[in-house]
């Protein structure tokens, strides 16, 4: 079993947790490589790959951070069927489900093959602009479209599968996965939806009427955005990309035929909702 890590960079906690992890792996009989270009890098005797070359080389991804680290593993790994096991460094963390008490037993179970693996849906986004080549990336989380001038609304005209939805008056607008619905979108109001689901979900950023909701649509139809305001926007997707969206450009959002694989914890979705978002609990 080869195991890939991918350390958060900043985190005094991290590059100990790391090496004390790959010794562990190491003594059960797996192989140990570091992402190279990204993070912490490798500790001192492990090898280390870039991250575009390393979801060949590996059976198991280990993000260990908070869910931006597990974003970034995500955009490594996917398109080569290799699991990604998040382990929780972060505050939140709605992505890496494994708090560093649960992350031996977690690792030692992923190589004996005893964690079962769920799938997540991703998104293929492409900006198309009028003078420069189409530029396409994946996305775990979503897509956000935002004002790039203070103080001045965006026309978005959205629309599905040929059908106009409408031209949202706003800051911005969020397209987002069912895995994305916990991120931004949650801040923005959007609803919360189960990650085995197939859609996409739209949800505006402070939009300038109250008539402007959250919309879920189906995911196989896929959603087309136009820039038709006078003003610069910024499309950034998963908090790693971003580019200039000019006044006439266009995004489109798809479903990726190519699913994530994730290590599913022992404990349910709900249950990570209730203790995250501290559901039920009596308030003094």
């Amino acid at each position: 079993m080869r195991f890939g890590f991918l350390v958060r960079e900043g985190n005094p906690e991290a590059a100990s947790l790391a090496a004390g992890f790959a010794t562990m792996l190491q003594a059960r009989g797996a192989e140990v490589v570091f992402v190279s270009d990204y993070g912490q890098g490798a500790p001192s005797g492990y090898p280390s790959r870039p991250g575009a070359d390393i979801g060949a080389c590996i059976d198991v991804m280990v993000a260990l951070g908070g869910d931006g680290t597990f974003l970034f593993g995500a955009k490594l790994v996917a398109d080569h069927d290799v699991p990604l096991l998040g382990l929780n460094l972060g505050s939140l963390g709605f992505l890496t489900p494994y708090a560093v008490s649960e992350a031996s037993a977690a690792l030692a179970d992923a190589a004996q093959g005893r964690l079962p693996v769920e799938e997540r849906m991703r998104l293929l986004v492409t900006l198309r602009s009028k003078d420069k080549p189409a530029e396409s990336q994946s996305a775990l989380n979503e897509a956000v479209i935002n004002q790039r001038e203070v103080a001045r609304l965006m026309d978005l005209l959205a629309s599905t599968n040929g059908d106009t939805i409408t031209t949202y008056k706003a800051d911005g607008l969020i397209l987002c996965t069912p895995t994305g619905s916990t991120a931004y979108n949650l801040s923005a109001g959007g609803p919360i939806l189960s990650p085995d689901l197939e859609a996409i979900m739209l949800t505006p950023i402070c939009p300038h009427t109250l008539s402007n909701r959250p919309l879920v649509v189906r995911a196989d139809t896929g959603v087309t955005v136009t820039n038709v305001s006078r003003y610069q926007g910024v499309l950034t997707v998963d908090g790693h990309w971003s580019r200039e969206m000019a006044p006439g450009d266009v995004v489109e959002v798809r479903m990726m035929e190519k699913r994530l694989r994730v290590f599913r914890p022992g404990h349910s979705f709900f249950k990570i909702l209730r203790q995250k978002l501290s559901w039920g609990e009596r308030k003094a």
